[in-house]
C-alpha cells in the first residue's frame, strides 16, 4: 500500500551520525539560529526548481477552504505550521486531535482549519502549554511508492560540502547507519566544480532510482545543490526523497539549516525568521549578539564561552544549586552588552542570585567590571551577585569592583563562586 506523505521531523544529530560512520574524525559544527516554517522551506525549494507538492498557505478558515478548492486535488493534506515535530500526534486546545489531516473534501479542510487557527497545538516537542497556530499549509496529498533519504551538508573533514544518501528513507537515518551501514552512500563535492552529472547519476542509482526516474532524481539532486549554494545553507536534508506511483520524484519534506554568518547577504531569507515561538529572552539576547538559554533553577550564570557555561552549571548543581539560565557573552564584548546582559538576567523572575564567571582571553576583564558596576547602579540590583574573574587585565577589574562600593562578592575560583552563589539562595 502506498504510504501517505506526512510531516517528519528529522534531527540534525541523525545526519551527523551518518557522517560519523564514514569518518570518525569528522566534526560538523553549525549554529542554527534561523527558524523557518515548513511552507517557507518548500517555497525556497520550489523557487530553485525542486519538485515539491503543490501547496498554499492560509491564515483563516475561509482562505484554507478557498486554497483547497484551487488545488483541485484528489486528496488534500492540511498541516498546522509550527516549529516543532510530532504535529501529526499533537492535540489542540480546541479539542481537535492531530496537526496533520488528510481529506478529499475541501469543506472539511475549512472546518479543520477553523479548529486549528488561533488554537494552541501541543506535541512532544512543544512547551506543555503548546504553541498557537497562526498559519496552516494546504497541500496536494501524494502517494509515495518508495522513500529514500538525501542530504547535502558542510563537512569540515572534507573541507567542503558532501552528499549523503540512502535507499532507506522515511525513518531516522541514524537507525539505518547503525543497522545497515552499507545502505548509506557519500559523495564529496568539489566546491569549485559543484555536483557533476556523473556524481548525481551515481547517487540517484545508489538511492535505487531506475530508468527515467534515475534521470529525474539526478536532476533534483543538482537543483538541491543549487539551492544549498544560493541560500548559504549548512545543511539541506530531504526525508523522504521519494517517488510516486505516477512516476515522479518529489521532495516531500525538507529541513534547511543556514549559516548565520551569511546573514549580511541573505537578508530576505533571514527576514523570514519566525521568532514568535521562541523564548522572548533568547530573542532579545540575540539582538545584542548574546546567547541566552533558559533553565528551571534560580541561579543565573553569566559567562563567556559555551564550555565555561556548562562547567559553571555543573558545579552549581554539584553544590546543591540549580541554574536558572546561562548567558554567554562570547568574545569582543562591550560594556553596553554587559549592561543588556544584566537586564535580561534580572528580567527572569526565578533568578535569586547571579554568578559571574569570566575567563578573560579575548575578553578584557576590566570591561566586564565596568559593565557590572554600571548595570548594578542603573538597574538597582537587589539580587546577590558573586563574581569570579580571571585572565586579561584581571587586577584592574578587581580594583574597579572593590572601589565601586557595591555589595559584590568576589570569589577566588569557580568552586568558591559556586558555593557562595548556592549559599546566597539557601539563606532566602
Amino acid at each position: 500500500m502506498a504510504a501517505r506523505v506526512a510531516s517528519r521531523a528529522v534531527c540534525g544529530a541523525a545526519l551527523r551520525f551518518a557522517l560519523f560512520h564514514f569518518n570518525k574524525s569528522s566534526q560538523i559544527s553549525s549554529r542554527r539560529w534561523l527558524n523557518l516554517q515548513e511552507y517557507q522551506s518548500k517555497q525556497l525549494m520550489q523557487d530553485c526548481g525542486v519538485t515539491v507538492q503543490r501547496f498554499f498557505v492560509a491564515d483563516t478558515a475561509n482562505s484554507a477552504l478557498e486554497a483547497a478548492k484551487k488545488l483541485k486535488a484528489k486528496e488534500i493534506v492540511l498541516k498546522a505550521q509550527i516549529l516543532a515535530g510530532g504535529r501529526g500526534k499533537g492535540v489542540f486546545d480546541s479539542g481537535l486531535k492531530g496537526g496533520v489531516h488528510l481529506t478529499k473534501d475541501p469543506v472539511i479542510v475549512g472546518e479543520l482549519a477553523n479548529q486549528m487557527l488561533g488554537f494552541s497545538l501541543t506535541t512532544k516537542q512543544t512547551p506543555t502549554e503548546g504553541v498557537k497556530v497562526k498559519k496552516v499549509m494546504v497541500a496536494e496529498a501524494l502517494d509515495i511508492s518508495r522513500e529514500t533519504y538525501f542530504a547535502i551538508l558542510m563537512d569540515r573533514a572534507c573541507n567542503g560540502p558532501v552528499m549523503v544518501g540512502s535507499p532507506q528513507g522515511g525513518v531516522d537515518i541514524e537507525e539505518v547507519a547503525a543497522s545497515t551501514p552499507e545502505l548509506i552512500f557519500k559523495e564529496v563535492i568539489d566546491i569549485f566544480e559543484g555536483v557533476t552529472d556523473v556524481q548525481a547519476v551515481r547517487m540517484a542509482a545508489n538511492l535505487g532510482f531506475k530508468g527515467h526516474l534515475q534521470k529525474q532524481a539526478a536532476d533534483q539532486i543538482k537543483k538541491l545543490y543549487d539551492l544549498f549554494l544560493k541560500v548559504d545553507a549548512t545543511q539541506v536534508e530531504v526525508n523522504p526523497f521519494g517517488e510516486t506511483p505516477e512516476g515522479q520524484v518529489v521532495c516531500f519534506d525538507a529541513k534547511i539549516n543556514f549559516d548565520d554568518n551569511a546573514e549580511f547577504r541573505q537578508k530576505e531569507i533571514f527576514a523570514m525568521d519566525d521568532t514568535s515561538e521562541g523564548d522572548p529572552l533568547e530573542t532579545e539576547a540575540a539582538k545584542y549578539d548574546l546567547k541566552y538559554i533558559g533553565m528551571d533553577g534560580n541561579i543565573a550564570c553569566f559567562v563567556n564561552g559555551a564550555g565555561l557555561a556548562m562547567a559553571t552549571c555543573d558545579i552549581i548543581d554539584l553544590h546543591g544549586g540549580k541554574p536558572a539560565n546561562f548567558l554567554d557573552l562570547g568574545g569582543g564584548v562591550k560594556e553596553s552588552q554587559v549592561y543588556q546582559a544584566f537586564k535580561l538576567l534580572t528580567a527572569d523572575p526565578k533568578v535569586e542570585a547571579i554568578l559571574i564567571n569570566i575567563f578573560g582571553g579575548i575578553v578584557n576583564c576590566a570591561i566586564i567590571a565596568n559593565g557590572i558596576t554600571k548595570a548594578c547602579r542603573e538597574l538597582g540590583m537587589t539580587v546577590p551577585l558573586v563574581v569570579r574573574l580571571e585572565g586579561t587585565n584581571v587586577q584592574e577589574a578587581k580594583r574597579i569592583l572593590q572601589e565601586s562600593g557595591l555589595p559584590i562578592m568576589s570569589a577566588s575560583n569557580l568552586d568558591d563562586a559556586a558555593k557562595k552563589a548556592v549559599a546566597c539562595v539557601a539563606k532566602k
